[in-house]
């Protein structure tokens, strides 16, 4: 390549100037194209301090929550990526929060003989039960809309709170529904049948009006547990036995999995940010967040394109310098 010279000349300038916001603007186009291509991520796990097992259920903005055991306690935790917090709902036996929006947490507490959801606001709790309940777990929420399960007495369904009424939810030919995730109108969750004697559990996606079955190629099981606008997050099985997570984005499944684990569940979505929990060789749970990672060829691009655009500055100095004294030109 040439050794560019400082002689002043203006049409050197234009052509490299074209060229270079060529490349840089090529570079941005890519990256805009393939940044959230979902191919790789970086997964980086967590524990609550003096747990032998953490479980991440959701995430909002930076806040996770999820639940941990201790050999004294089940409990919940807040974790905003520096310290948790931990709550308990007064007088149970065992406290399992499963999502989160804004400052509104949801899950469900054990009293001994029977599970009943919950809304925490920070402070105070407040039981989340459908009329006819025996028992109610509450999953997923979004604003003020709740979604669950509820058992009564004699068939599982989901249910849609408003914060003053319930509405029941029931995939058809289903012999349960659970509801678990919920973003603005739709709803994912899991539903169960029984084809010839045995149980087949599926996922799906509620937009309000209909269902639609979701069920990852080839895998014997698919749960739906999270929703973040037309993504979907959720864990399947193999035939083998083997636990995934996966990402669907409305037209393909990508499987997730954390490094060295036996087993993955990916739990809730946040726009790209992806929590849930994973089982290691020695039977050890931990709670991970993972986060997409730009495709090789578009950091390669962009470098391309950085590249370009410093060298673009750069010129411009020189051609400057070529038109100032001689004594100035000195110093670039």
């Amino acid at each position: 390549m040439q050794k560019l010279k400082r002689t002043g000349t203006i049409q050197p300038l234009s052509l490299y100037h074209s060229f270079t916001t060529s490349v840089f603007a090529g570079a941005i186009l890519l990256l805009a194209a393939t940044i959230n291509t979902h191919a790789q991520y970086n997964y980086t796990t967590f524990t609550v301090p003096g747990a032998y097992g953490t479980w991440a259920n959701a995430i909002s903005g930076n806040n996770i929550v999820g639940y941990y055991w201790t050999e004294s306690a089940e409990g919940s935790f807040l974790y905003n990526g520096i310290s948790y917090t931990t709550f308990t709902v007064p007088g149970a036996y065992g406290t399992y929060a499963n999502a989160i929006s804004g400052n509104n947490i949801v899950g469900y507490d054990y009293n001994g003989s029977s599970t009943y959801g919950f809304l925490y606001d920070g402070s105070s709790f407040t039981t989340l039960k459908p009329t006819g309940a025996t028992t109610s777990d509450a999953y997923g929420i979004s604003g003020n809309s709740i979604v669950g399960y509820y058992y009564n007495g004699s068939i599982g369904q989901g249910f849609l709170y408003n914060g003053s009424s319930y509405t029941t939810l029931s995939v058809p030919g289903a012999s349960s529904t659970e509801a678990r995730g919920i973003s603005g109108n739709n709803i994912v969750g899991i539903y169960c049948y029984y084809p010839s004697g045995y149980s087949i559990y599926q996922g799906f996606l509620y937009n309000g009006s209909s269902y639609t079955t979701l069920s990852v190629p080839g895998a014997m099981y698919t749960l739906a547990y999270g929703i973040s606008d037309n993504n979907i997050v959720g864990t399947y099985m193999t035939p083998s036995g083997d636990y995934h997570g996966f990402l669907y984005d409305g037209s393909s499944y990508t499987t997730l999995n954390v490094p060295g684990a036996t087993d993955t569940y990916a739990q809730g979505i946040d726009c790209n940010n992806i929590v849930g929990w994973y089982r290691d060789a020695s039977d050890n749970v931990y709670g991970f967040l993972a986060t997409p990672v730009p495709e090789p060829s578009a950091l390669a691009f962009l470098s391309l394109g950085a590249t370009a655009f410093l060298m673009h500055r750069r010129w411009r100095f020189v051609a400057a310098g070529a038109r100032r004294p001689a004594d100035e030109r000195t110093i670039l």
